[in-house]
């Protein structure tokens, strides 16, 4: 009986998340203007009532003396000559519950502090649609039972994050910084899925059970030899990397502080940045088997730290401030679960996921606070010196000065020797894609000729007279509306 309420529990926190975004998706598609109660009630429900649904989980399963609980849907997806299988399952246990009840607590102060600061905003609607999003990609992420599931809450995540940062679209910065972090996105992106597709070759499978072999977490090992877990580990290192803003990649989490503060304080003081953590702590019997592994762990951790703490101390704005502090508790966590401190490191994230959305969320009335802080202590609050052992060698002072307020050589050096040797390929083969078309183009009488031929259809005179009216770079916004060459004429300022 209490089995069957604990499974029944577990689908309800499943449930509530996506029925939120169909909700709020087809109040959108049918009516473009609804009232932000009608949305804050709903969010307010769904995640309170998948709030309340993990927290009766979480006590029923303490009472029960049942720590793990498997919710198999059997396999979706089944390709017998490629051997693979989509297999979705979900996964309750010592880890996935502490940070799914901290998920949907964080999200449901976060859905009432926006009902207010987003109040009359003219993108309210769309904040709290990739809001549900978000919260969707968190919930499956955290309670993923095999590696496709966490990969499909993995991509929802940072996708809804990505977007979140262009909220303000209007503004070039945004979309810009958006762009950016969903480049680094897919870079971690594309590392998960070799390390998925690894698995698939080591394991036969996907599945948590396969890899991590008998026991429950912290206690389970893996079946994979050392070497395997070790090359598999980097994989996921480099995808948590990514994801948590480690070390290399730690250039795209200021320019994420262009959204709300909303959804900064949820995505990267609380949730999204711990998201890699997380991924590492799911995969620590791959760390206790590979050691090396773990030594890595701790080297890149100890770096983001001081890397993070130093660059903090020079930022101009809050946000920025917190963020690289967040960056260097981040950094911590990570070092922590390369020492092997598996629980340890957990408590750790959950406490400092709660305070930083408390300090994100007060960050618009930092001055107020600070005013009547001081006002209370009835002197000013003193600021950090320089280490005296620094003051005594100057160029070595402002060589870190100048490093910390250039937040490092992160962005240039991933630009210049990942991004740019990138684009040069693409280039080089849209080159090879011109070259080829315009061969066959030859070979058949006309590029226009092989167009037509590949499927193309011929421009009509209408559609003639409307490519030539296109208004050229530097028209503006005239770029980006489809309009007829009569409304370009009308909106032109050269007309």
């Amino acid at each position: 009986m209490m089995f069957e309420a604990i499974k029944w529990l577990a689908s309800l926190v499943l449930l509530s998340p996506v029925v939120l975004v169909v909700l709020l998706s087809l109040i959108a598609l049918r009516s473009s203007k609804i009232r932000e109660k009608l949305i804050s009630r709903l969010t307010f429900v769904m995640v309170s009532s998948g709030l309340i649904s993990a927290l009766a989980m979480a006590v029923l399963m303490l009472f029960s003396g049942r720590f793990e609980l498997v919710l198999d849907a059997g396999d979706w997806i089944v390709l017998h000559h490629e051997s693979f299988h989509f297999h979705l399952a979900f996964v309750f246990d010592g880890l996935s519950i502490p940070f799914l009840i901290l998920t949907l607590l964080l999200c449901s102060v976060v859905g009432a502090f926006t009902t207010r600061y987003l109040h009359r905003e003219p993108g309210y609607q769309r904040f709290f649609i990739l809001y549900a999003l978000f919260t969707l990609g968190m919930v499956t992420s955290c309670v993923a039972g095999t590696v496709e599931v966490l990969f499909f809450g993995w991509e929802l995540v940072g996708l809804s994050s990505a977007l979140l940062v262009g909220f303000f679209h209007e503004r070039s910065a945004p979309v810009i910084n958006g762009l950016r972090v969903w480049s680094i996105y897919r870079l971690a992106d594309a590392a998960f899925l070799l390390a998925a597709v690894a698995l698939h070759h080591m394991t036969g499978n996907g599945e948590w059970d396969r890899m991590t072999g008998v026991g429950t977490w912290p206690a389970a090992q893996t079946i994979l030899s050392s070497q395997q877990a070790l090359g598999v580990g980097l994989l996921l290192l480099v995808a948590a990397a990514g994801k948590s803003a480690l070390v290399p990649f730690s250039g795209w989490l200021p320019r994420a502080m262009e959204g709300p503060t909303a959804s900064s304080a949820i995505f990267y003081g609380a949730l999204s940045v711990h998201l890699g953590a997380y991924l590492l702590l799911r995969v620590s019997p791959l760390v206790t088997a590979a050691p090396a592994l773990g030594y890595i762990l701790i080297a890149v951790g100890l770096t983001t730290a001081l890397y993070a703490s130093l660059v903090e101390r020079v930022q101009g704005d809050i946000k920025s401030a917190l963020a690289f502090a967040s960056l260097a508790q981040v950094g911590l966590i990570v070092c922590e679960i390369g020492m092997g401190w598996y629980v340890f490191a957990l408590i750790h994230l959950c406490g400092h996921a709660m305070l930083r959305t408390v300090q994100l969320l007060r960050a618009p009335s930092l001055l107020r606070d600070y005013f009547k802080l001081e006002t209370a202590l009835g002197h000013r609050i003193a600021h950090s010196q320089t280490p005296r052992f620094l003051t005594r060698i100057p160029w070595l002072t402002s060589w870190f000065y100048r490093f910390a307020l250039e937040r490092g050589p992160f962005d240039t050096l991933l630009g210049d020797y990942l991004a740019a040797p990138l684009l040069n390929v693409f280039r080089t083969f849209s080159r090879w894609e011109s070259a080829w078309i315009a061969w066959c183009g030859s070979r058949s009488g006309g590029s226009e000729r092989s167009l037509v031929g590949y499927g193309a259809s011929r421009p009509s005179t209408a559609e003639r007279q409307f490519m030539v009216d296109q208004p050229r770079a530097g028209d503006g916004d005239l770029l980006c509306h489809p309009a007829t060459s009569l409304d370009i004429q009308e909106r032109s300022p050269h007309a």
